[in-house]
């Protein structure tokens, strides 16, 4: 088969559009203008013999065929910048950048512990950072788009490798005076459902009060991050259940321990298997245990 005619700027381009639902978004995203990217694609199409995209006047849909063809895109590209990274190996580690990226529930109460000596172990390394959903982050790093993420496990997909960092326990959080903090009440699965809040759906930290609820929650009793769940924690909303690492000195918080067998995450670096680098994330995992604060508890792989 004759491959001249295929580029991959040109693959680029078609996962442009198709992550970005439009052309025009499409060819922001690459830098280049909206005609050239369109007429880049459809030379695409007419090599392929495919149509990609259904092009309408209020949208861009992705046909059965085009979501084929784009998948094994990513794999390509993905394959490709592998292709530099172990040409850049052997000079320094991760090829000399690193796309590290963390659950939004994790990454600011925990990057400030371990971001200092990072630098010192790796001082030549350009360190990107990032947060985000785990579904949204976990999808990135298949697709290539970061390089490791930080997240709760367990990690089940058999596309990724996974090493144990540590245990981080959760605490009850509740308004300064609340009944929580009395004798009768011990715990989580105590409370009324009208004292509980919890974090929006697709946050690692909604999993573990959910399991634990005797009582049903109302759909409005749930909220977008730890810190504006800490605000109506402490303006008497409710109770809630927050990581170790995301608690402080908080004022019209009161923090009471919960048994740790049953109220904690397990946090892990997960990368890519397909990833030629799996020494460097070994290397790191070592790293940001040794780096991690002492309120968590450090795990080790059974290989360890």
């Amino acid at each position: 088969m004759n491959l001249s005619g295929l580029s991959l700027r040109d693959f680029e381009y078609v996962l442009a559009v198709a992550d970005c639902g439009s052309f025009i978004k499409g060819a922001e995203r690459c830098h280049v203008a909206q005609p050239s990217l369109s007429v880049q694609v459809r030379k695409l199409e007419a090599r392929l013999g495919t149509a990609i995209f259904e092009r309408t006047s209020r949208s861009t849909i992705v046909t059965p065929e085009g979501r084929l063809l784009i998948e094994q895109m990513r794999k390509i590209l993905l394959e490709t910048r592998n292709l530099f990274t172990i040409a850049k190996q052997p000079t320094r580690p991760f090829g000399g950048i690193l796309r590290l990226s963390a659950i939004a529930t994790l990454g600011p109460y925990y990057f400030p512990h371990v971001l200092q000596g990072l630098r010192a172990r790796y001082p030549e390394l350009s360190l990107i950072l990032g947060e985000g959903k785990t579904n949204n982050l976990t999808l990135g790093l298949l697709r290539g788009d970061v390089d490791a993420v930080l997240r709760a496990g367990p990690v089940t997909d058999p596309g990724l490798r996974a090493s144990p960092l540590f245990s981080e326990p959760f605490l009850l959080a509740c308004p300064t005076g609340h009944t929580a903090t009395s004798k009768r009440i011990v715990g989580w699965g105590d409370l009324k459902p009208r004292d509980l809040l919890l974090l929006e759906e697709d946050h690692f930290t909604r999993d573990q009060p959910v399991a634990s609820c005797s009582g049903h929650i109302s759909l409005n009793r749930h909220t977008t991050s730890l810190e504006t769940l800490k605000y109506m924690v402490a303006a008497g909303e409710g109770c809630t259940l927050l990581p170790a690492l995301a608690t402080g000195p908080d004022i019209g918080l009161d923090y009471l321990p919960l048994p740790p067998a049953e109220y904690q995450r397990q946090i892990y670096l997960i990368w890519r298997a397909s990833d030629p680098r799996s020494d460097d994330f070994d290397a790191l995992a070592d790293v940001l245990r040794v780096l991690s604060p002492k309120t968590v508890e450090p795990l080790y792989s059974i290989a360890a």
